[in-house]
């Protein structure tokens, strides 16, 4: 079967969530799964295999390969490693992290950050009559820019680290709101987590995040909580300066949440005495 990353949380979130009585293998792709979210998906018996591609490359075009001596590691440890994209599945194709100024490929050392381009026979010609999008996407050099930002490992595995337009920059420093998610994705009491830009007038914008929490625990966490759980685990600069509690996050037809809606919510948070359950700025 296939199923997005929040639909594989929907399924091991659910009260109903006894170990599957075979193994059923599962493609995810989407969005970036939380490394959290796959290790409780394989603990009640789905086998999960990591794609990724866009409508523009005609679907699925990297996976993530598994390798035969990652099965030594802990569980926490494969899980990790089967949350990043991983290599090419598709012949006659290329795929690389570049710096989107320069075009030069990126450090494969997993931490510098670039875009990730295609090149190849999988490659759309163009948007239908839409010269100036395929111009801005379609490099002469034959290069496609698919505005994700990523990473490339020492093995050449691929990683997502966001869109280029989900990524929050605060201070003058560039942050992922996917790591973040998979912070919070990692708290027991939570069900769904989405972090999205806040404009601040002091550092341009902090991280907002939207939560929404398990109905099978008590008591339920703070604000105050969350955040501390993240200071934990995150840099001080990707803690989220702002918590709002949802029962659901918004979804397209398809499960991903939608992200331009929360942005939309986030604008309209002026303090902690909003309408909407916020922390004040710590």
């Amino acid at each position: 079967m296939c199923a997005a990353p929040v639909v594989l949380n929907m399924l091991v979130n659910h009260p109903i969530s006894d170990p599957l009585p075979h193994p059923v293998h599962i493609l995810t792709g989407g969005a970036p799964p939380p490394a959290s979210v796959l290790l409780r998906a394989e603990s009640i018996g789905f086998l999960v295999c990591h794609g990724y591609g866009l409508t523009e490359t005609g679907g699925v075009v990297v996976s993530c390969a598994w390798k035969p001596e990652w099965n030594k590691y802990p569980v926490t440890e494969k899980a990790k490693l089967k949350a990043r994209q991983g290599v090419r599945t598709i012949g006659m194709t290329d795929v690389d992290v570049v710096d989107p100024d320069s075009g030069s490929p990126v450090k494969r050392d997993g931490s510098e950050i670039g875009e990730i381009v295609f090149k190849g026979g999988c490659v759309m010609l163009g948007y239908f009559k839409d010269p100036e999008s395929t111009a801005k996407c379609l490099k002469k050099n034959g290069w496609f820019y698919t505005g994700d930002v990523g990473v490339m490992h020492p093995d050449s595995y691929l990683e997502i680290k966001d869109r280029s337009k989900d990524v929050i920059i605060t201070g003058g420093e560039n942050l992922s709101s996917v790591e973040v998610e998979s912070v919070l994705y990692a708290n027991p009491a939570v069900n769904e987590a989405a972090v999205v830009a806040k404009p601040d007038e002091f550092w341009g914008e902090t991280p907002c995040a939207f939560v929404s929490l398990r109905t099978d625990v008590s008591p339920k966490p703070t604000e105050k909580e969350i955040m501390e759980y993240c200071r934990a685990n995150l840099p001080h600069y990707m803690v989220p300066k702002t918590v709002v509690f949802k029962d659901e996050l918004p979804k397209t037809s398809t499960g991903k949440i939608q992200k331009f809606v929360l942005r939309e919510i986030a604008k309209e948070i002026r303090s902690s005495s909003s309408s909407l359950r916020t922390t004040s700025r710590m």
